[in-house]
């Protein structure tokens, strides 16, 4: 079963992490990231790619929600792409005709803040599940004095017209993906090698009744001089002030120094589970011949 799962429809930016990572796999849109991952989870694709942290916006909480309290799937790669967005129209309308609607992800719009509030400071503002889903719905309803968010692949796809490209805030803006698959016993995806970097990303509760503990989960890692790329906290679900953090170490998961990390946070009432170890690579290091153009 050599299929990919991304959040669609097609001209998505995760579409293009997709075939990016695994640009010979059958690639299936989905309607939400839920549903991609459920579909991972049950077996009807083997493997799901979904946005996990942008540049600007920050972590997609619901990439990290559901993998945590729905469906615990492995990360089994990684891949940051530059994300530049485009103010895209349908080919029948004016474009000096006043926009008064604009389509979109929430995270797209929210990236693109200033330059509407800027320019199109009256347009009605609907978000979507995805900017290929909003291009999509302004390709099909040219009646609507409507423009849509989203990248240069989907104005391709839907046949629209770029009225301005680069328009996010930040020049800086990028995504990192995951790649998802049932557990890390599945075959491995994608290639790899010894000079490669890694991550391995952890999910660490705290003991209720332990003062400091906090502190003594970061020096568990710090004393074995472990470097921590990241570290970030979201709420359990359970009451208010429980939370549980996710942590990403800058190595891959080895026989001594993570393994002893984790039995210290244990023997201090903290949970810990290895959410994966998992080869990391951007738009510019891919191993695979074929790259997005």
């Amino acid at each position: 079963m050599n299929s990919i799962g991304y959040l669609g429809p097609k001209g998505s930016f995760t579409e293009a992490a997709a075939k990016a990572l695994l640009p010979n796999h059958e690639r299936i849109p989905f309607h939400s990231i839920p549903d991609s991952m459920d579909a991972v989870d049950e077996g009807e694709i083997s493997a799901a790619v979904v946005p996990l942290e942008n540049a600007i916006e920050g972590s997609v909480n619901v990439t990290l929600d559901y993998l945590i309290h729905h469906r615990r799937l492995n990360m089994s790669a990684e891949y940051t792409s530059p994300i530049s967005q485009s103010l895209i129209i349908n080919h029948s309308n004016d474009i000096m005709k006043e926009i008064e609607y604009i389509y979109s992800h929430p995270q797209a719009v929210a990236q693109c803040h200033h330059f509407i509030r800027k320019n199109y400071p009256y347009a009605e503002i609907k978000y979507m599940n995805s900017t290929a889903a909003a291009a999509k719905y302004v390709s099909e309803h040219p009646e609507e004095c409507a423009a849509a968010i989203a990248n240069e692949l989907a104005a391709k796809e839907y046949r629209l017209s770029i009225v301005n490209s680069k328009i996010n805030d930040y020049e800086n803006n990028s995504t990192r993906f995951i790649l998802l698959q049932k557990d890390d016993n599945d075959q491995k995806l994608i290639r790899s090698s010894e000079k490669q970097k890694y991550k391995t990303t952890l999910m660490v509760t705290l003991p209720s009744d332990y003062s400091g503990a906090l502190h003594q989960v970061l020096s568990a890692f710090a004393w074995r001089k472990i470097n921590l790329s990241k570290i970030e906290s979201r709420p359990m679900k359970t009451s208010l002030g429980d939370y549980f953090f996710i942590i990403d170490v800058e190595m891959a998961l080895d026989e001594v120094l993570l393994p002893g990390a984790c039995d210290e946070l244990k023997a201090l009432g903290c949970g810990v589970s290895i959410l994966g170890s998992y080869p990391c690579y951007e738009y510019i290091n891919l191993p695979m011949t074929e790259k997005i153009k």
